[in-house]
């Protein structure tokens, strides 16, 4: 075959191998056509895509691959009518960067509707002369046109939250699978990660996204903000996605007990972010027979028990500062006791192995988690190694502003302590 052009296709099962064999199919495409010189390119950016179609739709996948003088164009589609969109995660996150190199390497892509089912196209060219990327359409496929809805209401929903959750739980469940494609269950690992992705994609798609921010100052100023949270919001969810709900709550807790074992290099869930995705998945199960909504609250949280680092705490027990000492599950494990006096304690044992929202003032709880979360997930550090001002909450109830420090101590075994420096 010569390289005056060349047209082909192929159809891949939702499989784990499904990805090598559209690589070996690409490869061998153009090496036949005698286009040699865009296969590596074009075999990296095919297994990008065909693996976000794979774990993100778990349909068949058509493939086709256009050899042009110039050029090869490469189409793939799935049946999942939700866009690609390049994620603006940390550069330590563990997922969200695939569309970055599918940018970097190809010379145009985009993405089209799919009129021959409910999904979409992915195509992209390389070869060609000009680099012209183009960015990913914002139309989205309404979600009456998938067939039946059912409209879920979530009130008091916490958008910060619901970002660090967002994130944290998306490079979690990509983990899990990894973890369990060995299994002989392998494909079925594919079809539960895609049907969790659904989820996750449908309540992004219609929740609002926050500003997170990177400065103290952006952070501290906003964090009082009215629009951190939505008092109200309707989510429309296709009847065909409802159970993806309850795979997305069996995946997640299956995910976060490995976790727990420190079996990944993403670190355990805060519980806040537990109860929060019970909360969602819950609300879908119960408005989905007729129950009414029940907005979000923070208070009901199961009992958390957190094991403790190997760590001397020698230094900030005895310490002739107000230092406070918490490790990587958000849990105070010593304090000294001018910081417990400053806090309106007796006794440092009454906060020793209780949550770091203890001493947050509440209208600052919820940035605090999404911060404290982006931090072990992604490195993000806007308040690490620098002295910020902000308030801390007192025993009786009353607010009290502190210079703050914040130091992170990296310890063996993957584990993180920090320690606080108060100074009113």
């Amino acid at each position: 075959m010569d390289a005056g052009g060349a047209s082909t296709r192929l159809r891949l099962e939702p499989r784990a191998s499904s990805v090598s064999t559209a690589r070996k199919f690409v490869r061998r495409t153009l090496t036949e056509a005698g286009r040699d010189d865009l296969a590596d390119a074009a075999e990296l950016v095919t297994s990008e895509l065909v693996t976000n179609a794979l774990v993100h739709a778990g349909t068949h996948i058509d493939i086709s691959v256009d050899v042009r003088p110039d050029s090869v164009r490469v189409e793939i589609a799935d049946g999942s009518p939700h866009l690609p969109a390049a994620r603006e995660y940390g550069t330590s996150a563990g997922t969200g960067r695939g569309l970055v190199m599918v940018e970097e390497m190809a010379n145009s892509w985009g993405v089209a509707r799919d009129t021959s089912r409910t999904g979409k196209v992915v195509w992209f060219e390389i070869g060609t002369s000009e680099i012209d990327s183009e960015p990913v359409a914002e139309e989205r496929l309404p979600a009456e046109s998938r067939g039946d809805v059912v409209p879920v209401r979530l009130l008091n929903v916490p958008l910060l939250l619901h970002a660090a959750w967002q994130q944290h739980a998306e490079a979690l469940l990509r983990e899990y699978m990894l973890a369990t494609l060995d299994d002989d269950t392998g494909d079925e690992a594919v079809q539960v990660h895609a049907e969790a992705s659904d989820a996750l994609a449908i309540l992004a798609e219609h929740l609002p996204h926050p500003d997170l921010g990177e400065g103290p100052e952006h952070m501290l100023a906003t964090a009082r903000d009215p629009s951190r949270s939505c008092a109200d919001v309707e989510v429309p969810v296709p009847a065909a996605s409802l159970p993806h709900f309850s795979a997305l709550d069996a995946a997640m807790s299956g995910a976060i007990d490995a976790a727990n074992q420190n079996l990944f290099l993403t670190p355990p869930t805060q519980p806040e972010l537990q109860a929060f995705r019970r909360w969602v998945c819950r609300q879908v199960a119960d408005q989905s027979v007729g129950g009414p909504p029940e907005a979000w609250s923070a208070d009901e949280l199961e009992s958390w028990v957190a094991t403790p680092p190997s760590w001397d705490t020698g230094d900030v027990t005895a310490a002739q500062e107000a230092l406070v000492a918490v490790d990587d599950t958000n849990t105070i494990i010593a304090l000294s006791h001018l910081a417990a006096s400053l806090l309106g304690y007796d006794d440092p044992g009454e906060l020793v192995g209780r949550r770091l929202v203890a001493i947050i003032p509440p209208a600052y709880r919820q940035a605090h988690l999404a911060g404290f979360t982006l931090h072990l997930y992604s490195g993000r550090r806007p308040l690490l190694d620098r002295t910020t001002t902000m308030p801390v909450l007192r025993r009786d109830g009353t607010e009290l502003p502190v210079d703050m420090t914040v130091r992170a101590h990296a310890l063996p075994g993957e584990r993180t302590v920090f320690t606080a420096l108060l100074e009113a």
